[in-house]
């Protein structure tokens, strides 16, 4: 029988746990590492769980190693990325053996690199002590002619997961050495008939992900935001004047709200506890969370919530780290007590967020 209270103390076991050895079950996930760590060190955050549970001297250490470099100046002009691995694996180079081309997995990629930032702001890092000119420059010879990002350099899909990936680092850095008005343009050619946000990405995985436009929609969305093209609660302002479709966005975004309280991704799907955070945050940077059914969203993240810490996707099934990360992100975005309040634009805690 599901809890009918957010079990906090339990979840920071869980994280705890995770946070000294992972299971098994994500030996296939090494090369998402960083990835992984995000959600639990952000996670532990948000939960305001005691400081003494992470050594951050060692996480920043850690995170720091992954961080790609440039022999000399003059390499930042020979096409590369210098971001972050996503893992230690991730750092010796592998090779094709029937073209002798080095394969995307040993390369730093955006996806790695927008994780390492955020734990490394959520930690207190300095990161001005970073080698931020090295990313950011190099960060260009990822961005497409229109607007777009590939996550590595040596040619992958584009789509929106990776403007937001390269608006929030540049953000990070205080920085805007990236074309704002291409990006836009292209966010904006995305928006679909009905008022969601499509990946219309390119490459072999576009089949894909262009059935998920609540993550798509997230992603665009927030985007916009960050790089300044979208207000804060827009709803309360001149919708007329927006950039996009504020409307038709919100009712696409409500309807998303099913029978049993929770959020599905579009139409005709499960409600799934990662959709509580991406749908939920595009309506706080709208404005429009005030109408969300919060009762009964509430009532189906606890049928989600297990016994043993953490969130699953489906009520009853076991948890795992990304769903209870963005389970826990839900729980903020509905104030639930003991529980950091959350900036949406950039999927942390908002008091890790200030200075960003």
């Amino acid at each position: 029988m599901a809890s009918e209270i957010f079990e906090r103390d339990r979840h920071v076991t869980f994280l705890q746990m995770e946070y000294q050895l992972l299971p098994s079950a994500y030996q296939s996930q090494e090369i998402n590492s960083l990835t992984l760590a995000y959600f639990v060190i952000s996670g532990l955050d948000l939960l305001a769980a005691p400081d003494r549970l992470v050594d951050k001297e060692a996480v920043a250490k850690w995170v720091l190693s992954l961080q790609a470099h440039p022999r000399s100046q003059s390499e930042l002009d020979n096409g590369q990325f210098y971001g972050f691995y996503g893992s230690r694996s991730a750092q010796f180079p592998s090779e094709d053996k029937d073209n002798g081309a080095l394969l995307s997995c040993s390369v730093s990629n955006l996806a790695s690199t927008y994780c390492a930032v955020a734990i490394l702001k959520i930690i207190g890092y300095d990161l001005s002590s970073i080698d931020s000119e090295s990313i950011l420059t190099s960060m260009r010879n990822l961005q497409q002619p229109d607007g777009s990002f590939m996550p590595i350099h040596t040619g992958a899909e584009t789509d929106l997961r990776f403007i937001y990936c390269a608006g929030k680092t540049v953000k990070a850095f205080m920085e805007l050495l990236f074309k704002p008005f291409n990006s836009i343009y292209l966010t904006i050619g995305h928006l679909s008939y009905d008022g969601k946000l499509e990946w219309h990405g390119q490459g072999e995985s576009q089949g894909v992900h262009n059935k998920l436009p609540g993550g798509a929609t997230y992603c665009g969305v927030t985007s916009l935001r960050l790089m300044g093209f979208i207000e804060e609660d827009i709803l309360s302002k001149d919708a007329k004047s927006s950039i996009i479709n504020v409307p038709l966005l919100l009712d696409w975004c409500l309807q998303r709200q099913a029978a049993d309280g929770g959020f599905q991704g579009r139409p005709n799907k499960p409600s799934d506890t990662c959709y509580a955070f991406w749908i939920g945050s595009v309506l706080k940077v709208l404005g429009g969370h005030k109408f969300i059914d919060k009762k009964a969203l509430h009532g189906f993240l606890l049928t989600c919530q297990s016994e043993y810490g953490g969130f699953s996707k489906f009520p009853g099934d076991f948890p795992d780290l990304y769903h209870s990360y963005y389970g826990f992100t839900a729980f903020s975005l509905l104030e639930e007590p003991g529980l950091k309040p959350l900036c949406v634009e950039l999927g942390m805690s908002a008091i890790a967020a200030i200075g960003i």
